[in-house]
């Protein structure tokens, strides 16, 4: 490759210098590893020059991970995730908040990962529990890398960072995990709850929601009269409409008529939520908002009841395999799971081996009634002879 005055290359990305309107060196990063793309950045900037048109450089100054972190979290407001996102970023925020962003690179994200493996160094004051299974770090990498994504959209780092934080491999996960609860234990479950905890446990067994989706559920999504919920924002994105049984009727009715002790808030629109007495001011000041956590109490109802490795979102797999069990097909399963394809519903085929065997018996009726045309055909054909 011939050399071309004026590009250099620093690390695996090619910069660019040429002399300014006033005569001064410019130097400027092509943001690419690539000598073409700086031969033409080069190009079009002697020509801007020999315009008398001053070239827009951008200017990418030492940015650290707080300041994109703050930046990101204002941009993640308007994200149906944004709790989630919040606890991510917090997190990572712990690690590598005073960071400079140009410091990131494929080893020190991959540190992370060992790190979260073996239980993490850092931890939030606030946090209950530091999950470390791959499924929950792969989310963390996920977030960090399209925090550097939004990154390079806003100037705040150089595409080469980005880059290598991109190089950055997920852990494998095993997503075949299908753990439910015997009508026993579903029981126990529920009769451990605490009171403010009993109905969303409820709602979940009877209608498969997910926790985002039960917690963030507000009142005028419910339709008491023609019983069901309907789900505007889902995550594929689509509508679902969820039939309510006689359970969740039960439980929603009680918590939309309140009690003498617990009246319902109609300033309220969530059909699930906290209160919350703030005196800090010296005045006594009563504030209602809905749930963002509530896994130390679903923590301690399950080993008030006994249960062992079990996760609020497997009530999502109690309500999918009882149905399953109970004879349901699967695509009506799929489509009150909110599943875009069959895929994800076929790990619940296991449960319904009745269908396997009726499926062998029409063959055999099949095979047989051919065999028997077969033999008579035969004898026909003899008695002609």
């Amino acid at each position: 490759m011939a050399k071309t005055r004026g590009i250099v290359k620093r690390g695996n990305i090619y910069w660019i210098s040429y002399a300014g309107l006033d005569g001064k060196i410019i130097r400027e990063s092509s943001r690419s590893d690539k000598f073409r793309d700086a031969e033409d950045l080069l190009i079009k900037r002697r020509q801007s020059v020999r315009d008398g048109t001053l070239p827009e450089v951008k200017r990418i100054g030492r940015h650290t991970f707080n300041d994109l972190s703050k930046e990101y979290l204002k941009w993640a407001e308007r994200q149906r995730s944004y709790a989630q996102k919040l606890l991510v970023v917090n997190q990572l925020k712990a690690r590598f908040g005073p960071l400079p962003l140009r410091r990131f690179d494929t080893r020190l994200v991959e540190a992370y990962q060992y790190e979260r493996l073996k239980g993490g160094k850092k931890r939030l004051k606030t946090e209950e529990v530091v999950a470390n299974k791959p499924s929950t770090i792969n989310r963390h990498i996920a977030t960090l890398k399209h925090m550097f994504t939004k990154a390079v959209e806003w100037d705040m780092v150089e595409e080469e960072t980005l880059k290598r934080v991109r190089r950055v491999k997920m852990l494998e996960e095993n997503n075949r995990r299908l753990r439910y609860l015997s009508k026993d234990e579903c029981q126990a479950l529920i009769d451990a709850c605490a009171d403010h905890l009993k109905p969303i446990v409820l709602t979940a067994l009877n209608t498969g929601m997910r926790k985002g989706e039960i917690l963030s559920l507000k009142w005028e999504n419910v339709d008491l009269t023609h019983g069901f919920i309907l789900l505007e924002h889902t995550k594929n994105g689509e509508r679902r409409e969820i039939p309510i049984n006689a359970t969740v009727r039960a439980t929603l009715e009680g918590l939309f008529k309140g009690t003498p002790e617990k009246p319902r808030r109609i300033d309220i629109p969530y059909v699930f939520y906290r209160t919350v007495e703030d005196t800090s001011n010296g005045e006594r000041k009563t504030t209602c908002s809905p749930y963002v956590r509530i896994q130390r109490g679903f923590n301690n109802a399950c080993r008030k009841a006994k249960i062992r490795d079990f996760r609020f979102h497997d009530l999502r797999h109690c309500f999918a395999s009882h149905l399953v069990m109970s004879g349901i097909d699967l695509t009506t399963v799929k489509e009150l799971l909110g599943h875009k394809t069959l895929t994800m519903t076929l790990r619940y085929a296991h449960l319904a081996p009745a269908h396997k065997v009726k499926a062998v018996d029409v063959l055999d009726q099949a095979l047989n009634l051919s065999s028997s045309a077969q033999k008579l055909h035969k004898n026909e054909g003899a008695a002609n002879g």
